[in-house]
């Protein structure tokens, strides 16, 4: 069993309102070389949390963060013309992320709450990480 210490939210960066899924995030993922989808929870439009990589193997979401993190990814992060990054979470995705975090806090004790982009020059996950409350 891996040890997690982090759990790392991210977005899709997919314009606002437009559904993906897991399937489909996976196959982006393969064409750029990975061995399977990166993430391991993705969190739909409706709330549905579906999942990704297992969570017993390092995803492949942030360098240098993979072997002791798990990776949730919620669909959207864009402005509807993909053009500005936005916080587009439904009121389902916040309150099914909210619930995941939880769980996850719960499972993986002392672990902390963290956005892609505290670890890299990106917009992602679209909102700010750190105001939300986890608990």
């Amino acid at each position: 069993m891996r040890t997690i210490n982090k759990i790392i939210i991210h977005c899709s960066a997919t314009p606002e309102g437009r559904w993906h899924d897991v399937n489909e995030i996976k196959r982006w993922h393969l064409k750029r070389g990975f061995l399977d989808i990166g993430y391991h929870y993705v969190i739909y439009l409706d709330g549905t949390v579906a999942e990704g990589r297992p969570v017993n193997q390092a995803g492949a979401h942030v360098t240098g963060q993979n072997a002791h993190s798990i990776g949730i990814c919620y669909v959207g992060g864009m402005d509807k013309q993909n053009k500005v990054p936005k916080d587009t979470r439904t009121e389902y995705q916040k309150e099914s992320l909210k619930e995941l975090v939880k769980e996850l806090l719960q499972k993986y004790p002392g672990s902390t709450v963290h956005g892609h982009n505290e670890f890299a020059a990106k917009a992602c996950p679209s909102f700010n990480v750190q105001k939300e409350c986890w608990k």
